[in-house]
């Protein structure tokens, strides 16, 4: 067989062969793309406690911070934790204990924040000399281990018969001092004899 021979016989089915690799590009093009799996995780909460409450004890062994919450639930997602309905307090034996409630919270994936929305209440107990107070905003962000808190939305503060109204607020209840920011007005409610 001759070199002539050899080319022949493979360029009889290279048309065919290409024919077979068109036809299957083809068959590629006109399929519908499968479905990617989705490259992010699903947010779904990994743990759910209902009726949740724990203590944070100090250095001496008393509670130091109190966490409850109708419903507790962790997404392994973003490490990310909602409250439903959380009630919080902070205790010191220096300060006036900070009795906190909100229809929603969100816990720091380390614990060291907390996100209240929703019907915030804040009630300062009276300390020494000093009256207790209650305060109302719809956002409030708490640093309980600093004992710090603070908003950038309206906020409405009662104490005895002063009512202050203002937008933003900071606390430090260490220091027992109350920063308002910003538009503050004050109303005074004499007793009535």
């Amino acid at each position: 067989m001759s070199f002539t021979t050899h080319i022949r016989h493979w360029l009889l089915p290279l048309p065919l062969l290409a024919l077979l690799g068109v036809t299957y590009w083809l068959d590629r093009q006109s399929q519908p793309e499968l479905a990617k799996p989705e490259s992010g995780k699903r947010h779904d909460p990994d743990a759910i406690v209902e009726n949740f409450s724990a203590t944070r004890l100090n250095d001496q062994g008393t509670p130091r911070f109190i966490m409850a919450a109708e419903k507790m639930q962790h997404f392994p997602d973003d490490d990310s934790t909602t409250l439903d309905t959380p009630r919080l307090v902070s205790l010191s034996a220096e300060s006036p204990a900070i009795r906190v409630t909100a229809q929603q919270g969100i816990l720091s994936s380390k614990g060291d924040e907390i996100f209240l929305r929703g019907n915030v209440e804040i009630l300062r107990e009276a300390h020494a000399q000093q009256d207790g107070f209650t305060l109302r905003t719809e956002y409030l962000h708490m640093l309980p281990n600093q004992d710090l808190l603070d908003t950038d939305r309206a906020v409405t503060m009662v104490e005895g018969h002063n009512t202050i109204n203002a937008t933003g607020l900071e606390m430090d209840n260490k220091t027992r001092t109350i920063k308002l920011l910003s538009q503050i007005r004050s109303e005074y409610v004499p007793r009535k004899k």
